[in-house]
């Protein structure tokens, strides 16, 4: 018989009964039932009941062993009786008398509870991840993890992508974040950078003649905490195609993560047909470029029906900006003054001035709308709001006014608020889409100048023609994300491979020729010879994961995370440098400021 066992804790069954089997694993639980001994043993794969009774040639080390020991058990596997059966179990139906039991390692008192499923202080469960990852939930979500991830490898491969690996020492490139740097000790006083994506390199394979490349990539980026992000590193589903347009990536990469989803989602709908939304429909209809289509709740623009009124607030607004509009949050079953006060007290705690509101009821065979609003614009104006909108009896709408690109952000938020306390959001499935035509650029107001809105290196729609003669603010890019019950699970883009179009783009941001050729030379000087139309996109594997495992934190999914801080507490990261490794790198740090 093999030195630790014969069997895992999760194999054996009622066909086992008379074997005499081995097994090792954990000590789960005990419990002492006057003398006979129940332990569960535990393993990566399951748990197996072992009994131990006084007669037991083992019961003296059995009853020393305390929860999460190491041991090894010999005995004999008995079916268990119908009392006695154990349904939540795969192996609840036997149970193993110990003939013999040795301990493989003691276990100290514990800091934190391995056995149920407790709520524990973050910092604790960091420093020791390794007993939180024996936790039964998190231990089920790190696996699937893994076999999400296998589930992407396979249905890439079957699409016809190759997995090409990229370099994790490389230079700096502009993504949106800080790099993090490494000195080097071979070339004192210069730098690599860890990738905060393979956005380079991946274009740079598809000038090298590859045509459709795939990595599950590592990606660093020195950034603040983010709820929907980790601190540090992340990792994605990176991918690249050669010789296509945009709707060919979207037709390519839509059924692929369409089969993830439906693989592990148990029995919950996915979306069929993705929607593809124009992100300044988005914008207008949900008040985000990641919307949550779970929550059915859409926003109008009512403008016509406040221009003139005798909401002289609203009105007066109208008036007085051009760019200025009403929009409407339709709320369904929203109509009760508690409801609406609920609403208009939440805007305030948002550091709003109010949300302006109407409910409407039946009163006799009319529908009347009702609260300050319809008193002041009147029965007509209120009619035809309820009329746009759709609203019945025992519904609301809710109004926010000025320029909406300073209020859609907060309007999004009040949409979202609005389904969530109506209960209208249907949490049973997962809703899918893609935002398309984003923005090429956008206003920086803090310097005064306009800058990439997205991906630096996407395609602009019209080509140079549109970096020359149109307004900066109203060129499209061939830019998309993928949104899944509000969290934006991929991006991507066509890739502005013409080395003249790429110079110009980056020009109308204010970095010259020469500063493009210094900071992109690789692929600016790629692109000099042959390069084919190209793009691809990058799917957020932490989130995927995230979702379909049904986890509201990424670290709950994550093996070794860091914490908010970007502290890693069980290793003790970031730490100081000793001096001779900063001698070897010529480097030296400044004494910190208070």
């Amino acid at each position: 018989m093999h030195r630790y066992r014969s069997h895992t804790c999760a194999q054996l069954r009622k066909t086992d009964v008379g074997q005499t089997v081995r097994l090792s694993g954990w000590v789960h639980r005990v419990r002492d039932h006057g003398g006979l001994l129940f332990i569960d043993l535990r393993d990566h794969y399951g748990l197996t009941q072992i009994v131990a009774d006084p007669d037991s040639p083992c019961f003296k080390t059995a009853e020393k062993v305390r929860g999460e020991w190491v041991i090894r058990v010999d005995g004999e596997v008995k079916a268990r009786t119908a009392e006695t059966t154990n349904s939540n179990l795969p192996t609840g139906e036997i149970e193993i008398f110990a003939k013999e039991m040795e301990v493989l390692s003691a276990s100290k008192e514990l800091p934190l509870p391995v056995f149920g499923e407790q709520e524990y202080p973050e910092d604790i469960r960091l420093k020791y991840r390794f007993l939180d990852l024996r936790r039964d939930t998190l231990h089920k979500n790190i696996m699937q993890r893994t076999r999400i991830i296998a589930e992407m490898r396979k249905r890439m491969t079957e699409s016809a992508f190759t997995e090409f690996s990229t370099p994790i020492l490389t230079a700096s490139s502009p993504e949106g974040a800080r790099d993090f740097l490494v000195p080097s000790r071979i070339h004192p006083g210069t730098f690599y950078a860890l990738p905060q994506a393979p956005q380079q390199y991946k274009q740079l394979i598809m000038v090298s003649g590859f045509d459709r490349y795939f990595q599950i990539a590592p990606c660093f980026r020195d950034e603040d905490p983010r709820a929907d992000r980790l601190p540090g590193e992340f990792y994605q589903l990176d991918l690249e195609m050669s010789f296509v347009e945009q709707e060919d990536i979207l037709s390519t990469m839509e059924p692929v993560m369409r089969g993830v989803f439906e693989t592990f989602a148990e029995g919950k709908p996915v979306t069929d047909v993705f929607p593809r939304i124009k992100y300044d429909d988005a914008i207008r209809k949900y008040g985000s470029d990641k919307p949550d289509l779970r929550n059915p709740i859409e926003m109008q623009a009512v403008s016509e029906h406040f221009a003139g009124s005798g909401f002289k607030v609203f009105a007066g607004i109208l008036a007085n900006d051009p760019k200025a509009e009403v929009w409407a949050i339709p709320a369904k079953t929203g109509g009760s003054r508690a409801f609406c006060d609920r609403m208009n007290s939440w805007a305030q705690g948002e550091g709003q001035p109010g949300l302006g509101y109407i409910f409407w009821r039946k009163e006799g065979d009319k529908i009347e709308g009702a609260g300050p609003i319809a008193k002041n614009i009147g029965e007509e104006r209120t009619e035809a709001i309820r009329q746009q909108l759709g609203l019945e009896d025992g519904d609301a709408a809710f109004f926010v006014a000025g320029n909406p690109a300073k209020f859609y952000k907060f309007a999004g938020d009040a949409r979202t608020r609005a389904g969530e306390e109506l209960n209208l959001v249907d949490r049973d499935r997962f809703a899918l889409c893609w935002i398309i035509d984003f923005p090429f650029f956008e206003w920086n107001e803090d310097e005064k100048k306009i800058d990439f809105a997205h991906n630096p290196f996407s395609m602009p729609q019209g080509g140079i023609e549109a970096l020359e003669n149109q307004d900066p603010l109203s060129i499209k890019a061939y830019q998309y994300d993928m949104v899944c019950n509000g969290f934006e699970i991929a991006s991507g883009g066509i890739r502005n491979h013409l080395p003249e179009t790429m110079v110009k783009a980056f020009e109308m941001v204010g970095l010259s020729r020469d500063t493009v050729e210094e900071r992109f030379g690789g692929l600016y000087r790629a692109f000099q010879y042959g390069a084919p139309p190209h793009g691809g996109m990058a799917a957020g594997i932490d989130r995927v994961v995230m979702l379909l495992c049904g986890a509201k934190n990424l670290r709950e999914i994550t093996m070794f995370p860091m914490n908010q801080q970007a502290y890693d507490l069980l290793m003790g990261a970031p730490s100081e440098a000793t001096p001779q490794q900063l001698r070897e790198l010529e480097l030296r740090t400044t004494p910190k400021k208070d």
